[in-house]
């Protein structure tokens, strides 16, 4: 018994460490938001062009339309289109189904068959490399009929069982709450739940500047360890509206490429981004605008700016912040085994610094030097 245990634990280890949570290297960590489970023709491939992670809702009513009875196909052709471009999936357990419950899982009855539908998704797709996440911004609409921190612990309480018990070795992660909605991640907190999350991830939304987060992933990790927790944080989706106000294509692009920057500089290796593309072409709806992407696929400059950081950072681990005179002004310093690279960019008006030697412009737009 005790070689099997062993054997067990070693088997895990050896998985985890195959497929890890990704560290500082660039891009790593990079992931985007899909709303697809058949790609158009080269999408993935342009998708993997930027990224390496896609998360995508793993939805238990469209899984499970007769008690008992699980269809992956449609999942199964996502992960087969991931594992032929080199991403990884980011999938998450979400929402009701009907057959047991209307609403979101309350009952002993829904949570036990939520359990259920758990196991046999990690059965089906084991050791492929899948963050597992634990709902979608249960502390908004998306639990229903209302937001309720005790039944979103109980249930992911039971999820977190099931899979330790079922496949201990895969990556369990949570609240994925949106914005840093501190008492509902306290009470995820006190319910135990860290126990059994590999990670906490949480969706930084926000009117301001990306660089706005880093005190919130600084209270983050305090919070995290007054329950003597060292846990990765991971930025679970996070953009930006083009016709927010403030905001233009342009803008957002600026954004998008800071807030990977400013994450990582913040010792958050994960970040996924919202969106993939607009997911309508109203000119009015701000829902229809977060893409890097347009409607009908055509590159913004969200996308075309995310593409030029890669190349230029490709294989490179962020160092550190350099100190600076001023707190809007942002030096990181990145590093590979041959030389290192420090990308420049200011929060406030863009201005120069000059001295003998060099001048350095800072500008909105991320700028890698040399």
């Amino acid at each position: 018994m005790l070689s099997l245990l062993a054997s067990c634990l070693l088997a895990g280890a050896s998985y985890r460490s195959h497929f890890p949570l990704p560290g500082q290297r660039v891009p790593d960590g990079w992931g985007v938001n899909i709303h697809f489970t058949q790609e158009q023709p080269g999408e993935l491939a342009r998708i993997a062009k930027v990224f390496k992670w896609v998360r995508m809702d793993f939805v238990w009513s469209d899984i499970e339309k007769t008690r008992g009875q699980y269809d992956f196909s449609a999942y199964d052709t996502l992960m087969k289109g991931l594992d032929a471009n080199g991403l990884r999936g980011y999938f998450i357990f979400d929402y009701g189904n009907d057959l047991y419950q209307d609403g979101s899982p309350a009952t002993d009855d829904a949570r036990a068959a939520f359990c259920r539908f758990v196991e046999a998704s990690l059965k089906h797709f084991r050791h492929q490399g899948i963050v597992w996440e634990m709902w979608n911004e249960p502390n908004i609409g998306f639990w229903k009929p209302k937001p309720d921190v005790s039944q979103y612990a109980k249930l992911a309480l039971d999820v977190g069982k099931t899979i330790r018990r079922v496949a201990p070795d895969e990556w369990y992660i949570g609240p994925a709450s949106s914005t840093f909605d501190w008492n509902f991640i306290k009470g995820c907190f006190d319910a135990g739940l860290l126990t059994y999350w590999d990670a906490v991830s949480i969706h930084p939304y926000r009117p301001g500047p990306p660089e706005s987060v880093l005190d919130d992933w600084k209270k983050l990790a305090t919070l995290i360890g007054t329950y003597h927790k060292h846990l990765p944080m991971i930025s679970g989706e996070w953009g930006y509206s083009d016709i927010w106000s403030g905001q233009s294509p342009q803008v957002q692009g600026d954004f998008m490429v800071r807030q990977y920057l400013t994450n990582l500089s913040a010792g958050v290796g994960l970040s996924i981004y919202y969106d993939w593309k607009d997911d309508g072409t109203s000119p009015t709806d701000s829902e229809s605008h977060f893409g890097t992407n347009t409607n009908h696929g055509a590159s913004k400059p969200a996308y075309d700016e995310a593409a030029a950081l890669v190349a230029k950072l490709q294989g490179y681990s962020f160092g550190k912040r350099l100190p600076t005179d001023s707190p809007d002004d942002f030096v990181l310093r990145f590093s590979n085994r041959h030389r290192p690279v420090v990308v420049t960019w200011t929060a406030g008006a863009p201005h120069k610094l000059q001295n003998s030697s060099m001048t350095v412009y800072f500008t909105n737009r991320p700028v890698a030097w040399p």
